[in-house]
C-alpha cells in the first residue's frame, strides 16, 4: 500500500509550531503523510509536531544531511565520530517526530568534494558509521534511507549501483535505500534498470521534477518510473520533495536561486498527479 507524502521543506526547513497550518492543508488535500527536514536544534518541537501530526491521522518521514565538519567518510576518525553522534542526534529527533523512516544522502557530507572519484575505503568507512547508526535506529523502530545525489552535489553516491554497493557495506536490516527522480534524471540511463537495481533495499520514493517545480510539468519520465516501480511491485512512501525561496538559509545551502512552481500549486496538482499515475501503472493501493 503506497502512502502519498509532501516534504515542507517548499516552505521551510524548521519544525515548529508555525508549520501546523500547512500540515492541515495538506491533510485537506489528501496527504498521508508530512516530511520535515532535521534541523531544528531543540526536541521539544519535534515531539510537538509528531503529536500534532498523529492527532491529523498523518503520519511523518524525515530527512537529515550532513557536512564536513561529521563526514561520515572523512580521514579523521573525530570527524567520524561526529558523523555518528549526527546521525543518532537524527534518530532522536525523528523519534520524537515519530517519524519511522530518515531518508537522505548522509551517507557523506553534502557537497563536499575530493577531486576524483570515490574510493572503495570510503564505502568502508560510510558503511561502518551506517552500520553503528543503525544500531542506534532499530531500539526507535526507525529505518535510514539513503540517498544518491546527482554529481554536482556529491561524489560518493550518484546512482542506484552506487547505492547498493553502500548500503551493502552497512550490512544492516534498517540501513536500506530511496529514489529520488530529479536526482535519477541526471544521473541514470534509465529507469528502470535503476530502480530493479536498489529494489531490495527500496524503502522510500521521493516525487521530483527535473527543475524541482510541480511533478508532471517537467522533463522526468514518470511513465518508465511508476511503471517501473509497479513492476517490483514497491509498497512504500511517494512523497513530493520540491523546493523554493521560502527558507532563504535553505535556498541559498542547495543552490535554489528561483522559484519553480508556488508550493501549493506543487501540493494540489501533484497530488492528483501521483494519484493518476498509480491508477495508470497499477501501483499499490491506488487500484
Amino acid at each position: 500500500m503506497n502512502k502519498i507524502g509532501f516534504n515542507v521543506l517548499a516552505w521551510t526547513a524548521a519544525v515548529s509550531d508555525d508549520v501546523f497550518p500547512i500540515v492541515d492543508r495538506l491533510k485537506s488535500i489528501g496527504y498521508d503523510g508530512v516530511e520535515f527536514y532535521l534541523g531544528t536544534p531543540e526536541l521539544e518541537p519535534y515531539k510537538r509536531m509528531g503529536d500534532y501530526t498523529k492527532s491529523l491521522g498523518l503520519a511523518t518521514t524525515a530527512v537529515v544531511t550532513v557536512g564536513k565538519d561529521d563526514n561520515p567518510i572523512s580521514e579523521s576518525a573525530a570527524v567520524r565520530a561526529k558523523g555518528l553522534d549526527k546521525i543518532k542526534w537524527a534518530v532522536d529527533r525523528a523519534h520524537a517526530l515519530q517519524a519511522t523512516v530518515i531518508c537522505g544522502p548522509f551517507h557523506s557530507a553534502h557537497m563536499g568534494f575530493a577531486n576524483r572519484p570515490a574510493l572503495d575505503q570510503e564505502y568502508a568507512l560510510a558503511g561502518e558509521v551506517l552500520h553503528a547508526a543503525g544500531e542506534y535506529a532499530a531500539q526507535a523502530n526507525i529505518v535510514f534511507a539513503m540517498e544518491a545525489l546527482n554529481r554536482f552535489e556529491c561524489y560518493l553516491c550518484n546512482t542506484s549501483a552506487q547505492l547498493k554497493k553502500l548500503v551493502e557495506a552497512a550490512n544492516h536490516p534498517n540501513v536500506r535505500a530511496m529514489f529520488d527522480t530529479h536526482h535519477a534524471n541526471i544521473e541514470e540511463k534509465n529507469y528502470g534498470v535503476a530502480i530493479e537495481t536498489i529494489a531490495p533495499y527500496l524503502e522510500h520514493v521521493h516525487i521530483s521534477e527535473n527543475d524541482r517545480g510541480t511533478p508532471g510539468e517537467g522533463q522526468v519520465l514518470w511513465d518508465d518510473a511508476f511503471s517501473a516501480l509497479a513492476k517490483i511491485d514497491y509498497k512504500g512512501w511517494l512523497t513530493i520533495e520540491a523546493f523554493s525561496r521560502n527558507d532563504p538559509d535553505f535556498a541559498n545551502a542547495i543552490g535554489v536561486w528561483r522559484e519553480f512552481s508556488d508550493p501549493w500549486d506543487i501540493a494540489e496538482k501533484g497530488y492528483q498527479f501521483i494519484k493518476e499515475m498509480c491508477i495508470k501503472h497499477q501501483l499499490g493501493s491506488q487500484l
